[in-house]
């Protein structure tokens, strides 16, 4: 008998009603391109998703559906999905502005690929902290580097 036919019977419910709600969650955009293991006490992530929110969705979704076991994230962010770096920018700088708890002019945000870059000098760490969550929310945004600098004397506000 091989390593697959050896799977208890709970271990490939619990795979199933993972795949399962991995499909139903519309922020997943091709579920089938994630694959889903168990073994008692893990559940690991495997494939490709194409932005930083669907990776984040398919670990939250995994813990969802498996509350007792730990979620092992391997998936990888394929940037061939991306949107044009320009109007991305524009998105995540808009995402900064509308977020009350961002510092938005005290920030700029560079893009190469997809990848951004958070750049600038804010007062107190949750604005850096706030800045990287409000563009870690943009879809299109395949990953954020936070090179935010806390200063906390000699600026204004």
């Amino acid at each position: 008998m091989d390593a697959i036919n050896m799977r208890k019977p709970e271990d490939e419910a619990i795979t199933d009603r993972i795949r399962a709600a991995l499909e139903e969650d519309p922020n997943i955009l091709y579920p089938a391109e994630i694959a889903v293991s168990y073994r008692p006490g893990t559940v690991t992530l495997r494939g490709t998703v194409s932005s930083l929110q669907q990776r984040h969705a398919a670990v939250e979704t995994a813990k969802r559906s498996a509350t007792h076991a730990v979620v092992e994230d391997e998936l990888w962010v394929d940037f061939q999905d991306r949107w044009e770096d320009d109007e991305t920018r524009g998105r995540v700088l808009q995402a900064l502005m509308s977020n009350p708890a961002v510092p938005a002019d005290r920030i700029d945000v560079h893009v190469a690929d997809g990848w951004l870059t958070l750049k600038g000098e804010v007062k107190h760490q949750r604005d850096s902290d706030a800045a990287f969550a409000a563009a870690s929310g943009v879809p299109e945004v395949g990953g954020v580097t936070n090179e935010i600098k806390v200063v906390t004397a000699g600026l204004d506000g």
